[in-house]
């Protein structure tokens, strides 16, 4: 379904991305593991279209969309969750969902039963949503897209241990959806994912199964840095 093909891309005359190529098939997993500023977020920022590709090429179904702009790529079924949430604040959380549907499963009863606390709250605006329900709406926006694919970047990032969990099971649920998740709770990401990729500065150090790099903590400790048992 996704490919990338050599990508070299950064931000003006900077390279944060050098070389890098995946495949990913419809309905595939993978975790994007690494230390801070190795050019994880850059790499989804890239799929998204906000970056500058300075060589190399991006293939959704077979068909270059190097040259497609964020929102057309959106059309296409990409689904992006971005590290800053970016809700809308002045919205209700409802009002967050239902600007942005696109005709699929995905629907408001869907989402709400994805996370109920949503559904409790559909009346407050965003910005009176707490970090963790933010998070929540941020994901059941890109959700209601009806996207093929979904892009998460550091979605667990600062939330409180209880509703990182409450996350991580609601990602549990979406068996069957193509996602690419950026994250630094390594256990967590593995865990949720088929195939892992680990970026050390802009290349890629480490490609394989999500299941036998959790098991591997000497590899996990020397690209992560920190082990498995440690990252959750």
């Amino acid at each position: 379904m996704l490919e990338l093909r050599e990508v070299r891309a950064g931000y003006g005359d900077a390279v944060v991305l050098d070389g890098i190529s995946l495949a990913l098939p419809e309905g595939g997993t993978l975790a994007l593991l690494g230390r801070n500023g190795v050019g994880k977020s850059t790499l989804l920022l890239t799929l998204m279209g906000y970056t500058r590709l300075r060589k190399g090429d991006l293939l959704w179904n077979g068909k270059s969309i190097a040259r497609l702009a964020p929102h057309r790529r959106a059309r296409l079924g990409i689904g992006w969750v971005a590290q800053e949430r970016e809700i809308f604040p002045s919205l209700t959380v409802q009002e967050n969902l239902t600007v942005a549907a696109q005709p699929g499963p995905w629907d408001l009863p869907q989402v709400f039963q994805l996370f109920p606390r949503l559904a409790e709250r559909r009346a407050n605006k965003g910005h009176q949503l707490s970090g963790g329900e933010q998070q929540m709406l941020a994901i059941a926006r890109a959700l209601m897209t009806n996207p093929r694919l979904l892009l998460l970047d550091e979605p667990l990032e600062g939330l409180a241990p209880i509703i990182v969990e409450e996350l991580a099971q609601a990602l549990r649920h979406l068996a069957g959806m193509a996602m690419i998740l950026v994250e630094q709770h390594a256990e967590i990401a593995l865990s949720l994912t088929e195939q892992a990729l680990v970026i050390e500065r802009g290349r890629i150090a480490h490609r394989g199964a999500s299941r036998e790099l959790a098991a591997d903590e000497r590899l996990l400790e020397r690209y992560v840095g920190v082990s498995a048992t440690q990252s959750g």
